[in-house]
């Protein structure tokens, strides 16, 4: 699979489009079946963290005064992407405010967001659930550090992108790439097999 930057988002909340903002973002480049390249930073976009929110993630208001501008942190990080495909668990939340801070400093995304949880859906149906730290623990995969912090997060998401890779590969005989990814998190379970066997053909 080509390199994919697997991005997380640690926020004030739940939408931008509500007045939630990024406290900390992590991104873990992924390529080659492991982790080349990282980036990390807290960002401060002017906004109070709920009681509840410093006590889920362990970022306090403190922490995110003393970090630099988020329109600083979301250029730096949007150059350390660059043109790479984009990948993130439970993706439809990351791409929000990928897009709602980008706007802010006049950038705008130009590639897909594959989700990490929508193929997970498809591809491990046996798993427990399609949370991030179960899919972790029930395939095995590297513990990253501590959960809701956003570097941990994306590097447990870039594993489970190696795992379902791993698993279109041996198990399906497909060779993965983030356009198929694309295309199978779209259709419904009872799609994904024939989907597969189309792809399988055309490789």
């Amino acid at each position: 699979m080509e390199a994919i930057a697997v991005i997380d988002f640690e926020t004030t909340g739940l939408s931008p489009q509500h007045g939630s903002r990024a406290t900390e973002i992590g991104v873990a480049i992924w390529e080659k079946g492991r982790i080349v390249d990282r980036y990390q930073h807290l960002m401060n976009a002017g906004v109070a963290i709920p009681r509840d929110i410093e006590a889920l993630t362990g970022i306090t208001n403190a922490m995110v005064r003393a970090a630099p501008p988020a329109s600083q942190v979301m250029r730096e990080v949007y150059a350390f992407v660059g043109q790479l495909p984009l990948a993130a668990h439970n993706a439809s939340f990351d791409q929000k405010f990928w897009d709602a801070e980008l706007a802010r400093i006049n950038l705008q995304r130009q590639q897909a967001f594959t989700c990490t949880m929508l193929l997970a859906r498809r591809l491990l149906p046996n798993a427990p659930n399609h949370k991030l730290g179960t899919l972790t623990r029930w395939a095995k995969l590297p513990a990253t550090g501590r959960a809701h912090r956003a570097l941990a997060d994306a590097e447990m998401a870039a594993y489970l992108l190696g795992h379902i890779e791993w698993i279109l590969n041996h198990q399906h005989g497909v060779v993965a790439d983030h356009a198929l990814l694309c295309q199978l998190q779209r259709l419904p379970a009872a799609k994904i097999l024939a989907q597969l066997t189309h792809a399988r053909a055309s490789c």
